[in-house]
This record gives structure tokens, C-alpha cells and sequence, in this order.
């Protein structure tokens, strides 16, 4: 197939495809929290009064598709990791915005050859449009030969 690259980046990269509203509920996040071995009460105690989501809750939640329409199927698609970064506190029982976009596309050669990864990232914010997190999620495909 031997796809090129550059266009499918040039015509997919950073177009927001999917958007969706979350509420999140205090006491899910605090037993997240507990489950994942967080102690600190700003984590765990609803009462706590920087009470806020652990970093990696947000890696939780998804959207309603994980690749744009239109995007090619190289071959199937497998979960290549996940990767979260925190820049301000998710408030429980407050609305979140999620908005997907394609944040990278990329290649690697291998034994079994061309791998393409795709890192689909969801940026959250609060309903005053502030950017409080991102989550991605990487995709291989391993693409089909001709």
C-alpha cells in the first residue's frame, strides 16, 4: 500500500473530529483514586477543599470515535500506549468539554515492516474554554502489503 505519510498528515493533523461533554462525579474520581493507590486527601476526600481528579483519571475517558471519517485503514489497528499531561486541576461535578484531534502521525520499520502510528489526542477543558488536560492514545497499524 505503502501510504504516503506527509498527505495523510498535511490533511488529517490537528482538525478536530469529535466532541463530547463529561460530567464528572466526585465520589467516581475519589474511589478511582483509592483504587489506584492514591492517599493524598486532595485525591481521595470529597470534603478536601483542592478535592480534584487524580492525573491519570482523565486517561478514563474516551470520545465517540477514535479516528476521523475518511481516515485510511492501513490494517488493524492495535492500542500502542497512552500518555497523559495535566495542566490544571479537573474539577469533579464541574462539566468537561472533550475535543479529539489527530495530534501525530508517524512511521517505524520493523522486521514485519512499515508500522503506522496514530496518536489521537483528547484535550479537555472547562466550560469557561480553559485547557485543563490531554489524553492520548497511540494506534499501530501494521500496513498491508500490495
Amino acid at each position: 500500500m505503502d501510504a504516503d505519510i506527509q498527505a495523510i498528515r498535511d490533511q488529517f493533523l490537528g482538525q478536530a473530529f469529535d466532541e463530547k461533554q463529561f460530567e464528572i462525579e466526585p465520589n467516581v474520581t475519589a474511589e478511582y483514586a483509592r483504587l489506584c493507590g492514591e492517599t493524598l486527601p486532595k485525591f481521595t476526600d470529597t470534603e478536601d477543599p483542592d478535592f480534584q481528579a487524580s492525573p491519570t483519571f482523565v486517561a478514563s475517558l474516551s470520545g465517540g470515535r477514535s479516528l476521523p471519517a475518511g481516515f485510511p485503514r492501513f490494517g488493524l489497528g492495535m492500542d500502542a500506549g497512552k500518555g497523559i499531561e495535566c495542566l490544571q486541576p479537573v474539577r469533579p461535578g464541574q462539566p468537561l468539554i472533550g475535543k479529539t484531534h489527530l495530534h501525530d502521525i508517524y512511521t517505524k520499520t520493523g522486521r514485519s515492516g512499515r508500522m503506522i502510528f496514530v496518536v489521537a489526542r483528547l484535550a479537555f477543558f472547562d466550560e469557561a474554554g480553559n485547557h485543563l488536560a490531554n489524553s492520548d492514545s497511540r494506534i499501530v497499524m501494521r500496513e498491508k502489503s500490495a
